[in-house]
């Protein structure tokens, strides 16, 4: 009887060891999965965050419109590589320039090739699909603080033809003496339509921005300031 005990005794002891080994392996896997899943997290709240402070332009068409009209997106006109999002490089802690001075060849650059004060970014639209279409495209204000739009300039670039755009005098008297015309409104900076955008056509875009120092505006309260900008492009005609 006490040889039973006993036997059983050592195969419950061994049970309970292989219990607690087996609880170890897996609080082991379930702390590794939880320091991977921290790790994905910050990575994703840092990507994230460096998007929305400082990741400046982004260019978009519909898929569909990509998909099914052959309209798409490139950095080069050759668009050996087309896609339906463009997103330009990060300017960290840009300050204040004068627009005057920016260099005289900001249209002949393709792709990103930001200064250390302003961000440039030449890119294509093209037509490679079979039918003549119209299209539009918007130019929008997605995220902005202290205020930043208020000095900030933003030239466009259309097959060669510039325009600069400024937010409405803070006082209502109209646009600021550097720019060309006023935002369309107080979240879009720009509206743009071409009509009969034939196959194998290319409109070529050069966005440039740049917080003006000349302006007004331009004080000590917009430091810190963020902006983001998209601009999307959509069909609105096909023939």
């Amino acid at each position: 009887m006490a040889d039973n005990e006993s036997i059983r005794d050592i195969l419950e002891l061994r049970r309970t060891a292989k219990e607690v080994k087996r609880h170890v392996i897996v609080m082991r896997i379930l702390r590794l999965l939880v320091i991977i899943l921290v790790a994905f997290v910050a990575a994703a709240y840092a990507i994230s965050y460096f998007y929305d402070k400082f990741g400046s332009f982004t260019v978009r068409i519909d898929k569909y419109d990509m998909i099914k009209q052959g309209l798409a997106l490139t950095e080069t006109p050759e668009y050996d590589r087309s896609a339906a999002v463009l997103n330009a490089d990060i300017v960290y802690d840009m300050t204040n320039i004068s627009g005057n001075d920016l260099p005289d060849n900001l249209d002949m650059i393709n792709g990103s090739h930001n200064g250390d004060n302003f961000i440039a970014y030449t890119f294509y639209l093209v037509n490679a699909g079979s039918d003549t279409v119209t299209y539009t495209g918007d130019m929008s204000i997605e995220n902005v603080t202290n205020s930043l739009d208020e000095a900030i300039r933003v030239a466009v670039y259309i097959n060669g033809e510039k325009t600069i755009y400024g937010k409405t005098k803070s006082n209502g008297m109209g646009k600021e003496g550097d720019c060309d015309k006023e935002f369309a409104s107080s979240t879009i900076v720009m509206q743009t339509e071409h009509i009969d955008f034939e196959p194998n056509a290319k409109d070529k875009f050069t966005v440039v921005i740049w917080l003006e120092g000349n302006d007004p505006d331009c004080t000590d309260a917009l430091i810190g300031g963020t902006l983001k900008l998209g601009m999307d492009f959509k069909i609105i005609e096909g023939t």
